[in-house]
């Protein structure tokens, strides 16, 4: 099956295209501007731009889609198909769907629900719209969702693997106060509960490495790459890549995300930071980040909407090129999780692609292809 788009600005790894032209033959990108398209049918963009879909590495708002409120679930199958709707019109053509496995603690993200999204997903691939893919966030005090997470990665189920320590004083959670300041406001536990969580932190963290030396070989031996998260000062950066680390998610301050450069771990940072102008807990600001040539990645943490909207904001706000703003949400975090297949308009990569309308206040996504196919498609107002 071929497709030829036409009238298009061509967003590459390197540079805008203006009237830019792209046949799509089974799937993949055959051609850029190509000399001859004999017998196929084109189809106009209208000077949208077309550019790669969006890769986002980081995002848990399946979790919000499972329990929008505090203790109101939804069924697990109701929520995947969902947020896989949302990913399509969002321009999110590969999420990886971040699933916390921390016991008990924090509603959605205990290891029975955790599971349960992960089989879910898996389950719903014969109707999925974009190309879901799991990432698994293992809390490391908690020793009983290890050998549920080894069991997923014998069964290929995962796709990354994130090592979290919410402990108070590491971290996001600089005190025991912040730590309980998190749970009780939302998450509903008293102040009671929350000291308790945390003393069962500090006791279960005796022998987390143990664990985290066990899961970290069995990923890497099935070819997922692992992400440390929250990382708070070099000297654990160090530590991350001895482990075998290769991205660094949410660095809490410059010092530590320039460590993570220079030790070759890529960064991870938030959309909804850029967006926002901060962080939600007083950690660096994404853009300070990028201004440093620090942020090789932005991902849409908790809200898939903000990712496109950041990566067009990036260049008002530094001296950036739009394709070089674009990486960040395309062939960066295609690149770190070790997927060459996608991420860049180029010959021979997957036909996972995104229109865009550009009307100088947000962009629009209007058309979302996956694999040369439309999933999503939708018509804007014209701009009066």
């Amino acid at each position: 099956m071929k497709t030829y788009l036409t009238n298009a600005r061509l967003i590459t790894t390197n540079a805008v295209i203006e009237d830019g032209a792209l046949l799509i033959e089974d799937g993949y990108i055959a051609a850029i501007n190509p000399e001859s398209t004999n017998n196929v049918k084109s189809i106009s963009l209208n000077n949208q731009y077309l550019l790669p879909g969006l890769v986002d590495i980081h995002c848990d708002a399946i979790e919000t889609e499972i329990e929008p409120r505090s203790n109101a679930f939804f069924p697990v199958d109701f929520a995947v198909a969902q947020t896989d709707r949302l990913n399509a019109s969002v321009g999110i053509t590969t999420p990886f769907h971040a699933i916390s496995f921390a016991h008990e603690e924090f509603g959605t993200r205990n290891n029975e629900i955790a599971a349960k999204i992960v089989h879910a997903l898996h389950d719903y691939q014969s109707k999925e719209l974009v190309n879901n893919q799991v990432h698994c966030r293992y809390e490391i005090t908690d020793p009983t969702g290890l050998p549920i997470l080894l069991d997923l990665l014998e069964e290929s189920a995962i796709h990354l693997v994130s090592l979290m320590d919410h402990t108070p004083g590491q971290g996001q959670f600089k005190n025991l106060q912040a730590f309980q300041d998190y749970l009780t406001k939302n998450h509903n536990r008293t102040i009671a509960e929350a000291q308790t969580i945390a003393q069962r932190k500090v006791e279960r963290g005796a022998d987390a490495l143990e664990r985290v030396k066990i899961l970290i070989s069995k990923a890497l031996s099935k070819g997922i790459q692992i992400a440390s998260h929250d990382d708070d000062n070099p000297e654990r950066i160090i530590s991350m890549e001895e482990l075998g680390v290769h991205i660094s998610e949410f660095p809490i301050n410059l010092e530590t995300a320039i460590a993570a450069q220079k030790s070759g771990l890529m960064t991870v940072f938030g959309a909804p930071n850029l967006l926002r102008g901060q962080s939600q807990s007083g950690s660096i600001k994404a853009i300070d980040a990028i201004k440093h040539q620090v942020g090789d990645i932005l991902c849409g943490d908790y809200s898939p909407a903000s990712l496109l909207a950041a990566a067009f904001r990036i260049p008002e706000l530094v001296n950036w090129s739009l394709p070089e703003a674009i990486k960040l949400v395309t062939s960066n975090p295609a690149k770190a999780a070790n997927l060459m297949d996608r991420g860049e308009i180029a010959t021979g990569k997957r036909a996972d692609l995104i229109a865009v309308r550009d009307d100088n206040s947000f962009p629009l996504v209007t058309t979302t292809w996956v694999g040369g196919k439309v999933v999503y498609q939708c018509h804007y107002h014209k701009l009066g």
